[in-house]
């Protein structure tokens, strides 16, 4: 029998993607297929401490989300005396003990993850003996969603590591996060998007009324305001006049230091709909067909996305050859603009006048991944099911980072 591939499962973390990161990792949990893969649970707390064994699995079923009770093993969980001698240690990622060599120790702790590279390995090794028994991860899959897991920071540890990883590469997870680089990529491919403005935090609380202006003599209302670095919909705003400017303003700069403002699709009278591709592959990168998300709100935010009912999926989408033809291709080239690999779902707003334009709107590098979310579900539609899914975006991983090992980092 081969040798199942030890697949690390990394999920929570600090941004405001958290809870969305819990279901994505449950959905995975239960699907992946065990007779291919061992999986080790990896969890990032609200506090940024790195957790694994029971720690992590209280984690994933809200049995452990108070950050204070997971700040070591609890008494009970190491020998006799030890509680005393050894109390909890506290590590939070950006501290000095944690960065180095891509560590994070914890005294031994088992409760506490501490990645580091394997001697003579191009794997990931855990200290931690008693939950992960000082083997080596082959892969790891971080479901993480949004700021510190979907923006290139993880993924530079990875890099450091030498450790397989799904998704995309520092680079394309950075570009993907980040909306007003990721348009000026788009534009740069000749790509089609809506008339945007880039206003800096600095630049809005320093002179209000020369950012409003900026906005207003590019833009029409209605206006999309968004943070440059963020997912899930979160901070964003519908602007309808001038007196909803500045507060969606505030609010897009409480989450990022970049805020972008987006000309709204379909003018004050009509929504425009929204497509979805899901694209997977590497350099030689596949389309799903089209979907369709309805909102049961004016627009599809957080809300509508994860708390209220209404929000409809149309997979496939209602469109013509043409037209599908158009967004797949325009999905794909999307993809290869950003440098992404793995996965993605690309979005795009069709206009609901007669002329029918279509805009790329934005690249997701990590997107929802439970059953019901759209990136799954463009697959299933697709011919691919869940658990073929997971299976085939690992052995992207595994191609990614055998590809990347016959690149020379220095002469010889």
């Amino acid at each position: 029998m081969a040798k199942k591939l030890r697949v690390g499962i990394l999920f929570g973390g600090r941004s405001g993607e958290h809870e969305v990161s819990l279901l994505s990792a449950s959905s995975i949990l239960k699907e992946i297929d065990r007779k291919k893969f061992e999986v080790v649970l990896i969890g990032i707390n609200k506090a940024g401490q790195w957790l694994t064994s029971g720690s992590a699995q209280g984690l994933l079923d809200g049995s452990g989300q108070d950050a204070a009770k997971l700040d070591g093993p609890s008494p009970a969980a190491l020998p006799s005396g030890e509680a005393e001698k050894n109390p909890p240690t506290k590590l939070r990622a950006g501290d000095p003990a944690a960065t180095p060599g891509a560590r994070v120790l914890a005294d031994g702790h088992p409760a506490l993850l501490a990645p580091q590279p394997a001697a003579n390995s191009t794997e990931l090794s855990v200290v931690g003996e008693t939950a992960l028994h000082g083997q080596a991860l082959d892969v790891v899959f971080p479901v993480l969603h949004g700021t510190f897991g979907e923006d290139g920071t993880i993924q530079g540890l990875f890099e450091l590591a030498g450790i397989a990883y799904v998704g995309s590469g520092v680079l394309g997870s950075a570009a993907g996060m980040d909306k007003d680089v990721m348009k000026r990529l788009f534009a740069q491919a000749r790509l089609p998007i809506v008339k945007h403005v880039t206003v800096l935090r600095a630049e809005w609380e320093k002179s209000p009324r020369k950012a409003v202006a900026q906005v207003e003599a590019a833009l029409k209302y209605p206006v999309f305001v968004k943070p440059a670095n963020l997912g899930s919909s979160v901070g964003i705003s519908k602007v309808h006049n001038r007196a909803e400017l500045g507060p969606a303003l505030t609010l897009a700069s409480k989450y990022d230091r970049k805020l972008v403002v987006e000309q709204g699709v379909g003018g004050k009278k009509k929504k425009a709909r929204e497509l979805e591709v899901a694209i997977l592959g590497n350099d030689s990168p596949v389309a799903s067909v089209v979907g369709e998300i309805v909102p049961g709100k004016e627009f599809y935010d957080y809300e509508a996305k994860y708390l209220s009912e209404g929000s409809v999926a149309v997979v496939p989408a209602k469109l013509t050859k043409a037209q599908t033809k158009q967004v797949r291709e325009m999905a794909l080239a999307a993809f290869q603009a950003c440098d992404l690999s793995g996965l993605a779902r690309v979005d795009f707003l069709m206009d609901p006048d007669g002329k029918r334009r279509i805009f790329l709107n934005e690249v997701n590098t990590m997107p929802g991944f439970t059953r019901i979310s759209m990136y799954p579900m463009l697959w299933e539609a697709s011919g691919v099911n869940y658990k073929e899914l997971i299976t085939r975006l690992i052995e992207l991983a595994l191609e990614k980072h055998m590809e990347k090992s016959r690149t020379a980092f220095s002469r010889e």
